[in-house]
């Protein structure tokens, strides 16, 4: 087998992420953005003041200068556990997620404004823990879409999908039902508005996919997925025996933007 058809039929946790790094990707995958969803567990009281504040006036201003823009923090709705801090970095590239670290480091804006929150003693952290996912942002949708509602600061409901499937066939097969398929055109012409669609290269319960879709309201939401289901096209698209037995569990959590989101 070729090197690249290796690659191509390699699993959904690294083949994507190796072929940027190594310098075989198509101009076309190298301007697919990475995601990083972090998941943060927020302690009670006003602990979880320290951890906002950092984020809003020391994390997400010097992400900003590394050309990580916009980042969306979300608290949640339903679905997850409401002490939960749902936080999603846009990186241009893999270089760029892998050096922001050492470059925030550096960054002495940063530090000064972080200064409380680095310090904190082990006893009094500003959170518990926070897990960390990957995503490789899809073809059809290879960078993150500003919702309308934000740039018009509009009141806004988010809805965070997963969907998992039973093999990593099964989930590549998925992600081109999505891409080549016409889901997310289904998704365009029915008023379903995506923020960004990810194949999870590192994070749990792999493999599996996720998208973010951002609604006015719930009764809104509602009436738009019920207009989704019963669209004819999407009938013929699911009904398409290529695509089943895709997807093995979903969960769904709905999200509202923290004060300090920029999306």
């Amino acid at each position: 087998m070729e090197r690249r058809e290796f690659l191509a039929a390699s699993s959904l946790t690294g083949a994507a992420a190796w072929a940027a790094w190594s310098g075989e990707a198509s101009a076309e995958e190298l301007q697919r953005e990475l995601y990083e969803l972090r998941i943060y567990e927020m302690p009670g009281g006003s602990r979880k003041n320290l951890l906002q504040d950092y984020l809003s006036k020391a994390a997400i201003p010097a992400w900003n200068r590394l050309g990580v823009k916009p980042v969306g923090a979300f608290n949640v709705v339903l679905g997850a556990n409401s002490q939960e801090l749902f936080l999603l970095l846009p990186f241009p590239s893999l270089e760029a997620f892998l050096t922001a670290p050492t470059k925030m480091a550096a960054d002495a804006d940063y530090q000064k404004a972080a200064a409380e929150y680095l310090g904190v003693p082990i006893e009094n952290p500003s959170f518990l823990r926070y897990q960390s996912s990957l995503l490789l942002a899809f073809q059809q949708v290879p960078r993150l879409r500003l919702p309308a509602q934000t740039a018009e600061n509009k009141p806004r409901i988010f809805e965070l999908r997963t969907y998992e499937s039973h093999s990593e066939k099964a989930a590549l097969k998925k992600i081109e039902m999505f891409n080549e398929g016409g889901e997310i055109g289904i998704f365009d012409r029915v008023g379903l508005k995506a923020v960004f669609f990810g194949q999870r290269l590192i994070g749990p319960r792999q493999p599996n996919l996720v998208y973010l879709t951002v609604h006015d309201d719930m009764a809104g939401r509602d009436k738009t997925w019920d207009v989704f289901r019963n669209d004819p096209e999407w009938k013929k698209l699911s009904a398409d025996p290529a695509y089943a037995n895709t997807v093995s569990a979903s969960t769904i959590v709905f999200l509202r933007p923290a004060s300090f989101s920029q999306i």
